[in-house]
């Protein structure tokens, strides 16, 4: 996915924006990596944040300062932490995702690598770190995590939900952990916004890095998170086969449901990836169901052109079409109506005394998506993603999370990172090019007929 086609305006140009990364002091010891030809990379190694120069002359000129710009990660000469002082510990929280067993397996060989011995994995996410639960820690060494890259899930085990900040950073000081790596999406970045917010205010040392896992490939200023790639690779897979379901039939439909909250990249790259998606329903694009270019008549459409119809859906479009119930699920996310049972219910309705008598066939693979193992690509993002994260640590920096820009691994932090969510363009030759493989119409809502 070209890097330009994802850049969002997160925030206006009126806002300026701090890249600045907090560190717990001056970095006085020698890192015991290999100096010898080892690349080490300085604080004052930045990475511009605007891809376009009309961007970047922009926020210049409303400013009069200079463009925001990432660190770049990567190890450093001097480091904060004496290796034989360090108590690490890793956390999963949320949903599954391929890859989280990968990350885990990197930041404890980056840690080794170090010379730290002691690291321990938190059971069942944030409740973990709460004594009440009574979860037992998981001791990590090289011999625990050696084969875990090959299975999908995560071998700490993950929950939903808030803790109190509080009662985590006293699990912390008791266990005199001094370096925590959180593995999770939106939520649990703010969770750990919060962590590191208690730790500061106690004036305690320790370092609170964190390692973007959203399968929606969502979460602000970061380019790409991992499992996105492994998601759309069998998601791909999905669609082949709701594509054979839908051609077997004369008239056949396929309605093939995937993840998607708040943004549609899964489903939108999945169409371009596998170019037999005929519609793309995503969160950014509204739709009708009704209409001269509404989604019953495209289908319409689409049957009498090829007599067959694959749709792919991310689970959080057409909200619009169920009551707001204000309910919330664990993570504190709004609890989305089933739009692909909706859907599947309308277009049977639709079609019912129909001349075209289509077959219908609904397809949700979301479960088996997110618990697959990684792909090759996406092991090498979490193995770079692991140790960038560990050299932060390492050096003292906190309230971050490892990221990714233009290509670069950055240092982004968790205050940017949870602002905002990342949103497909409809502007973007991204959404240009899905419009183009799909050849359903750019505005498929009622409302512009009706002006």
């Amino acid at each position: 996915m070209n890097s330009d086609e994802l850049v969002v305006k997160q925030v206006k140009l009126d806002e300026a924006l701090d890249f600045n990364i907090n560190s717990l002091g001056k970095c006085k010891v020698i890192s015991p990596l290999n100096q010898d030809g080892k690349r080490f990379v300085s604080d004052k190694t930045l990475l511009n944040y605007f891809h376009f120069n009309e961007q970047f002359d922009s926020f210049q000129k409303t400013f009069n300062q200079t463009a925001p710009r990432f660190e770049v990660a990567g190890p450093r000469k001097n480091i904060y932490f004496e290796p034989n002082d360090v108590n690490a510990a890793i956390v999963t929280c949320g949903g599954l995702c391929p890859g989280i067993n990968n990350v885990i397996r990197a930041i404890t060989f980056t840690l080794n690598l170090y010379g730290v011995k002691r690291i321990i994995g938190i059971p069942y996410g944030y409740e973990g770190l709460i004594k009440g639960y009574g979860h037992n820690v998981k001791i990590l060494n090289a011999y625990a995590v050696s084969n875990i890259h090959t299975n999908g899930g995560t071998i700490l085990g993950t929950s939903r939900g808030p803790q109190e900040p509080v009662e985590m950073v006293d699990f912390l000081v008791e266990n005199k952990i001094n370096m925590l790596f959180t593995i999770g999406g939106d939520g649990t970045q703010k969770g750990a916004l919060a962590i590191s917010e208690e730790i500061k205010k106690r004036g305690l040392k320790i370092s609170i890095v964190g390692i973007p896992k959203t399968i929606d490939n969502d979460l602000g200023f970061v380019e790409k998170t991992f499992g996105f790639e492994t998601a759309v690779e069998f998601a791909n897979k999905s669609v082949q086969g709701a594509h054979n379901e839908a051609v077997a039939c004369q008239n056949g439909i396929a309605i093939l449901k995937l993840m998607g909250r708040d943004s549609g990249y899964i489903a939108a790259q999945t169409a371009l990836a596998s170019m037999n998606v005929n519609i793309c329903l995503v969160p950014e694009n509204d739709f009708d169901l009704n209409g001269p270019n509404g989604l019953l008549a495209t289908i319409t459409k689409r049957l009498n052109f090829k007599r067959h119809c694959v749709i792919a859906v991310a689970e959080g479009a057409g909200q619009k079409f169920f009551s707001a119930n204000n309910l919330t699920d664990k993570s504190g996310n709004p609890k989305l109506g089933d739009i692909g049972l909706f859907l599947k219910e309308k277009i049977n309705e639709n079609f019912q005394n129909h001349p075209l008598r289509p077959t219908l066939k609904y397809i949700d693979p979301s479960y088996l998506i997110r618990s697959q193992a990684a792909s090759a690509n996406d092991s090498v993002f979490c193995l770079r993603l692991g140790q960038g994260a560990v050299h932060a640590a390492m050096a003292g920096k906190t309230a971050m999370i490892a990221g990714y820009w233009n290509r670069i691994f950055t240092h982004v932090p968790m205050q940017l990172a949870t602002k905002s969510r990342k949103k497909i363009r409809l502007d973007s030759a991204f959404w240009q090019s899905v419009l183009e493989v799909t050849r359903q119409p750019r505005d498929m809502t009622l409302q512009t007929h009706l002006i």
